[in-house]
């Protein structure tokens, strides 16, 4: 294709990014979006499997606790997210209940509630109501010291980061610059990869059994470093 016909396309303010990464080269400013396109399409697919990978392993932790139908109940009248601090939670849990209606079960409930719901059972108010042992999920994560404490808040921070990350992919955001700045870059991309398969392994989950025949995000990386 023309760059004058993509330009058209993508609009002029979305490819001209790309155009002054590669120094004014259309060709391979067209060659970066589609690589960013791609790379994009990688990460997700390594989110979702991650995200999956954290809301089962939150679930059957809590069922131990609170039940096979803990999220209803928890929402319910009386429930230990009925109450001030955790009222956008309970409201979440309530809608996606009312959209199901007769289609309810547990397991639809769990598949309907997103990585921004899983994320904030780590936060203070939902981590003391769930029992403040969540943490045990990541059966294999360090032991905390005096510089570096990892509890519930690190874990809620470092689930941020790759939410935001999904949430970018989502809007159509790219991903292979230095972020704000239109500069060609994979290392934003390369610390987010690196911290999902962290905590994969703190899961005492092998990532790459889980991921093979999946994961090729290094190599875009490289493809998109060389151009």
């Amino acid at each position: 294709m023309r760059y004058k016909d993509f330009e058209h396309i993508i609009s002029t303010p979305r490819i001209n990014r790309y155009l002054i990464a590669c120094n004014g080269n259309s060709r391979k400013a067209m060659t970066l979006y589609r690589k960013n396109l791609q790379l994009s399409q990688e990460l997700f697919t390594i989110i979702s499997c991650f995200e999956i990978a954290l809301r089962n392993a939150i679930d059957n932790h809590v069922i131990q606790t609170l039940g096979r139908d803990w999220l209803r109940t928890a929402s319910s009248t009386g429930g230990i997210f009925d109450n001030a601090n955790c009222f956008i939670t309970a409201q979440t849990i309530n809608d996606e209940i009312y959209k199901l209606n007769q289609q309810y079960t547990h397991a639809k409930l769990v598949a309907e509630l997103g990585f921004g719901f899983w994320r904030y059972l780590f936060s203070a108010h939902h981590y003391r109501a769930t029992g403040q042992n969540l943490l045990q999920i990541f059966n294999s994560k360090p032991r905390s010291s005096a510089t570096i404490q990892y509890n519930s808040s690190y874990i809620f921070n470092e689930l941020a980061k790759i939410n935001n990350l999904r949430n970018r992919i989502a809007h159509h955001e790219p991903v292979c610059f230095v972020p704000g700045y239109p500069v060609k870059d994979t290392s934003f991309v390369r610390q987010h990869y690196n911290l999902i398969l962290q905590l994969f392994r703190w899961l005492s989950i092998d990532e790459a059994a889980l991921l093979y025949g999946l994961d090729h995000i290094l190599t875009v990386c490289n493809e998109i470093d060389s151009l």
